[in-house]
């Protein structure tokens, strides 16, 4: 794949019931996964004029990951969320508006060609942040644009929603999310064929996941039996940035499915969604190939 990979999207602070703050958002979790795996995303986000924000900063820093997309707002806060945990675990949020990242500021030229493009839907729930997402598709041309959906609610419109989806090439999303945006008997197959996509990742929790793709390819994949589950915050991220990694790669997309089930299932036994020791990430870089 030419050009870099480009992250957009929301950097937040996840507040756990217990009083614990661990770095997270969507996008940023993925950039973090590609930077570990040696891929150098490049992040394109906000953060606020506080101390939030420089801890943002410093983490970005300190583990290796490229900074220059990184605006800063003297008017808002860093991104925040409050988890909580339902009593089957799964996570709820309370998600701050406005922040940072809803004002995410287009510069005058794409510092670069992304060869691929990845946003959520969380971070584009204003307009500011649109826009800037719209400049870099339109500089970008022919490029891939990966679009994973996050409906957190009351943050989407399922009109706007769809918009994005129309314009991108690969989507990931969760049997919930495809019931919500495509009530419709004919499935995951129907979606990607009228939204013309190249690719859909489909998600099912603890029951794994599939891929369809325009050619007429179909895998699945599902967990090993016994999987150490310590919190599922960002199980989805790192699946995606795995997915993204094979992409990248050129990897058989059974190949790329199977890793990409095999990194979540390692993250779901760590506590938050990112982990800050590069060993946790090595035995996979072994096995796949990669250069740091």
């Amino acid at each position: 794949m030419n050009g870099r990979l480009c992250i957009f999207g929301e950097v937040l602070f996840d507040h756990f019931p217990e009083g614990r703050r661990v770095l997270g958002g969507a996008p940023f979790n993925v950039a973090w996964h590609l930077q570990a795996f040696g891929q150098r995303p490049y992040f394109i986000s906000r953060v606020g004029q506080d101390p939030e924000g420089e801890a943002v900063r410093g983490a970005m820093q300190a583990w290796g990951m490229e900074t220059a997309g990184l605006q800063t707002d003297s008017r808002h806060p860093t991104g925040r969320v409050s988890v909580t945990f339902a009593d089957d675990g799964e996570p709820g949020y309370d998600i701050v508006h406005p922040c940072a990242y809803d004002a995410i500021e287009a510069s005058e030229h794409a510092p670069f060609a992304c060869g691929l493009l990845y946003h959520g839907t969380l971070a584009l729930r204003d307009a500011i942040s649109r826009q800037h997402v719209e400049q870099l598709k339109d500089e970008g041309g022919s490029n891939t644009v990966f679009v994973d959906v996050n409906l957190r609610p009351p943050w989407w419109q399922k009109k706007q929603v769809l918009a994005m989806v129309r314009q991108a090439h690969w989507v990931k999303l969760n049997r919930e999310e495809l019931n919500l945006l495509y009530p419709s008997a004919r499935g995951a197959g129907g979606f990607l064929h009228d939204y013309d996509l190249q690719g859909l990742v489909l998600t099912h929790g603890a029951e794994g996941a599939e891929v369809l793709t325009r050619d007429g390819q179909h895998h699945s994949v599902q967990p090993q039996a016994e999987i150490n589950v310590v919190d599922t915050v960002g199980a989805g991220d790192a699946f995606a940035s795995v997915i993204i990694l094979g992409l990248a790669n050129d990897w058989p997309l059974a190949t790329t499915l199977e890793r990409a089930q095999a990194f979540a299932s390692a993250l779901v036994g760590q506590r938050g969604a990112t982990v800050a020791d590069p060993g946790f990430y090595q035995p996979f870089m072994t096995d796949w190939n990669l250069k740091e």
